[in-house]
């Protein structure tokens, strides 16, 4: 990969079985509301340079290790899903998707890594 195609972690993906409480836990710990969409969207919440996706989760894992995926930010979307194809990886929506997060959108896919963890490469409008 000769051109540096990600530059940085996006954020942490967590889901929760309560939304509220998770976000009241973080905010104790000065983190602020970064974007928040419908009740039934992502809330993504921050502090200096980390960022953490809270959303509902239908079956949270509410155990040590519970993180579902790592979101690395990529200024070129269309690149990095050439680049991971090339390398034998499918994205697990079988495409690259597109949500109204922030305030023009942002565009991702996710890989499977190695020991099965999740892979979001993310990429703001």
């Amino acid at each position: 990969m000769e051109e540096k195609l990600m530059t940085g972690m996006a954020h942490l993906g967590l889901p929760t079985a309560d939304v509220d409480k998770t976000v009241h836990f973080y905010k104790q710990l000065g983190f602020e509301v970064d974007w928040q969409g419908t009740k039934d969207q992502s809330i993504f919440l921050k502090n200096g340079d980390c960022v953490i996706e809270i959303y509902q989760g239908e079956h949270p894992a509410l155990a040590d290790g519970s993180w579902d995926h790592v979101a690395l930010s990529t200024p070129d979307i269309e690149a990095v899903y050439s680049y991971t194809k090339s390398l034998g990886y499918e994205a697990l929506e079988g495409k690259i998707c597109q949500l109204p997060f922030y305030s023009n959108g942002v565009r991702y896919f996710t890989i499977l890594g190695p020991n099965h963890e999740k892979v979001e490469f993310s990429q703001k409008l």
